[in-house]
């Protein structure tokens, strides 16, 4: 399967920010949407993420200055990418060294969607219910 089938699934909306924007801001909207992440972007150019694990650092490290700081000096600016095409085996791999819940999605340099973790369990698991169910069924007409 690929990313291309999550985002079939999904839809390919994709909540971003700007990076001129305040941490605070950025946690209203992980709040608001009931998501665990954004992807900074400037026009096109996807710059970063902002997850909720830079803002809870930069609470650690900046206590309540940190509201007021800009998206741009929090983000995760080291971030792996997938395109529609990739596999789910590869996300999980990137998922896997890179420490990260969330990939965005890149066609042709461009945002086009976003795969969390979450994501790609839920196909992952579809994938092998379908195999389990397959074997099954061979399985019934061979008796």
């Amino acid at each position: 399967m690929s990313i291309q089938a999550i985002l079939y699934q999904k839809g390919e909306n994709v909540e971003t920010i700007a990076p001129d924007a305040s941490v605070r801001d950025a946690a209203a909207s992980l709040r608001d949407e009931n998501i665990a992440a954004l992807v900074v972007t400037k026009g096109d150019a996807v710059l970063g993420m902002v997850s909720e694990r830079e803002i809870v650092h930069a609470l650690s490290v900046h206590g309540e200055r940190a509201a007021a700081m800009k998206v741009a000096d929090v983000l995760a600016r080291d971030f792996a990418t997938v395109a529609p095409g990739d596999s789910l085996k590869r996300a999980m791999t990137l998922m896997t060294r890179h420490r990260t819940r969330h990939l965005p999605v890149l066609r042709g340099g461009k945002l086009a969607g976003i795969v969390s973790i979450g994501d790609v369990v839920k196909h992952r698991l579809e994938d092998l219910e379908l195999g389990t169910n397959v074997l099954h069924d061979a399985q019934g007409a061979a008796h």
